[in-house]
């Protein structure tokens, strides 16, 4: 069976612990979009880990661990990880890097902060870790894959040469820079290739053989579905696809593969960067809320940056799973919320006079006011329960009112940072 693990959201709803729960009873996980510029934050018994590129089933040793073709892939950060977690007592994991892969280079990262310093102002607030002109890039058909540090050096340093002229251009006239030096360039991918050549594999052909032999195999979104290019909150988005449909793409399966969906969502919001945000809190309610949230306060795992905070959105949380093509919700950071006497909930959108339950494109999204409902509290820490029916009766109710509203069936309520807190939930 394939399963895929996904955002609803901004991104930041707790993949990171879900993937590395459900990666138990999975042989393969899979990594099949986006790069470093977000982190998953995993508290398991070898303690805690940001992992950025690794998928998040690395902790388990029956377990192979895939950088899919979709991914953004920056070498050095993915080895930097593997040491970082082996030094601390993880088992080295099996991990295979796709020949398809392309590769996240050193020159997309210094473009990635010139173009934010050009901007200034009216930035994108990206991560700088070089996503964007990566898929930019990619898509101009100027991209590195895995496949190329192989070729013979001469078809190599002609593409490198091809590339840098277009490169230096920019440096040169837009940005007023330091240009590329080819051979140092040159230099840098054989290192790249001497780190990756023992991970190379043909995953799509791999795949398919796990699939014929009946693997459970696990595909590891990275962000929420706000952040898709297509489906989110345009311009302010990521670069590559954040839905589940994608992971078929970006692992290399078969589109009717995926069979489950598990789409997680916190029980309130938070986002990192710029974006419409309506039901986001301010002050002194949200900083309570950001200090009280996550595991150690909602920052930024990649960043640090304080995310912004706001209550849950029934709005975007229906739209984000239905274009998730959900078939399970799990339900982050519960225990959060239990220090409030009242819960504020959006459960519409005011634009223009009018009220709708519908989330909207961004010109409209940008003008749209929330509109809120209030749920009483449970005032008590739930963290330690593992049963649904021994949660308070007014957590039991926030928690049916959320899943009455978006639509979708909750079957997993995370009530703690840890791989145990978790209370299954039959629907």
């Amino acid at each position: 069976m394939v399963k895929a693990i996904v955002g609803a959201n901004w991104g930041d709803e707790g993949k990171g612990k879900i993937t590395d729960m459900l990666a138990q009873d999975s042989d393969i996980i899979i990594r099949f979009q986006g790069g470093a510029n977000a982190g998953h934050t995993i508290i398991n018994n070898y303690g805690k880990f940001a992992l950025h590129t690794l998928p998040s089933g690395v902790f388990y040793d029956h377990t192979t661990s895939i950088i899919g073709n979709g991914v953004a892939l920056n070498i050095p950060v993915l080895f930097n990880e593997l040491k970082e977690i082996v030094s601390k007592g993880v088992p080295e994991p099996k991990i295979l890097v796709s020949d398809r892969a392309q590769i996240v280079m050193p020159y997309h990262i210094l473009f990635d902060q010139y173009e934010e310093e050009r901007l200034g102002g009216k930035s994108f607030g990206s991560t700088k870790s070089g996503i964007a002109p990566f898929y930019s890039d990619k898509y101009a058909k100027i991209g590195f894959q895995v496949n190329e540090l192989f070729m013979e050096e001469a078809a190599l340093r002609e593409k490198i040469d091809r590339v840098l002229s277009q490169k230096n251009v920019l440096l040169e006239h837009l940005y007023h820079k330091p240009l590329i030096d080819a051979d140092e360039l040159y230099q840098t991918l054989m290192d790249y290739k001497e780190m990756v050549a023992p991970y190379v594999c043909n995953v799509s052909l791999y795949l398919d053989q796990a699939l014929k032999e009946g693997k459970n195999i696990l595909l590891e979104g990275q962000l929420g579905t706000l952040k898709d290019p297509d489906h989110g909150i345009y311009p302010m988005v990521t670069s590559s696809s954040t839905l589940a449909a994608y992971g078929a793409i970006g692992a290399g399966l078969p589109p009717y593969s995926i069979e489950k969906v598990v789409t997680v969502c916190k029980a309130y919001s938070s986002a990192v960067g710029a974006g419409a945000f309506v039901s986001e809190i301010f002050g002194d309610e949200a900083q309570e809320l950001r200090v009280r949230g996550g595991d150690g306060g909602e920052f930024g795992a990649t960043t640090g940056r304080p995310r912004r905070m706001g209550w849950f959105d029934c709005v975007a949380s229906k739209y984000g799973c239905r274009m998730q093509g959900t078939t399970d919700v799990a339900f982050t950071v519960v225990d959060v919320l239990g220090y409030l006497d009242e819960i504020p909930v959006c459960v519409g959108y005011e634009i223009d006079g009018e009220v709708t339950t519908e989330f909207p494109v961004t010109p409209l999204l940008e003008k749209a006011k929330p509109v809120l409902k209030t749920l009483p509290g449970w005032k008590s820490d739930i963290r330690g329960i593992r049963k649904y029916e021994d949660l308070p009766e007014n957590c039991r109710k926030y928690i049916e009112f959320v899943e009455e509203q978006i639509g979708y069936p909750i079957t997993m309520v995370s009530n703690g940072p840890g791989r145990e807190d978790i209370i299954y939930r039959t629907v």
